[in-house]
C-alpha cells in the first residue's frame, strides 16, 4: 500500500530513470545502456522530503513522490 508524500506532477520522460535522493529531493538521470558511464543528476524539488527509517520512497505514474512500507524477512539461526 503507498502513500503520497508530496504531490510535483512531473512529466515523465522516455529514456530517463526518475528516483529520490537521499537528500529527499526527487532528480532524473539518463539510463546508461552497456558500458557507458552514468550521466548528470538533475533534481526536481526544492523542498526535499523528510525520510523515515523503513519506508521506500519512489516517483509514482502521477509524477508525485510516494512512500510504501518495506517488507523485511528476517533469517532465524
Amino acid at each position: 500500500m503507498q502513500e503520497k508524500v508530496m504531490e510535483l506532477h512531473i512529466s515523465r520522460e522516455a529514456g530517463y530513470l526518475y528516483f529520490v535522493g537521499s537528500n529527499g529531493q526527487a532528480g532524473r538521470t539518463k539510463m546508461s545502456r552497456g558500458k557507458k558511464g552514468s550521466s548528470e543528476k538533475q533534481y526536481f524539488s526544492h523542498l526535499p522530503v523528510t525520510k523515515e527509517k523503513g519506508y521506500l520512497y519512489f516517483i509514482d505514474k502521477q509524477g508525485d513522490i510516494s512512500r510504501a512500507k518495506m517488507q523485511r524477512r528476517h533469517k532465524i539461526i
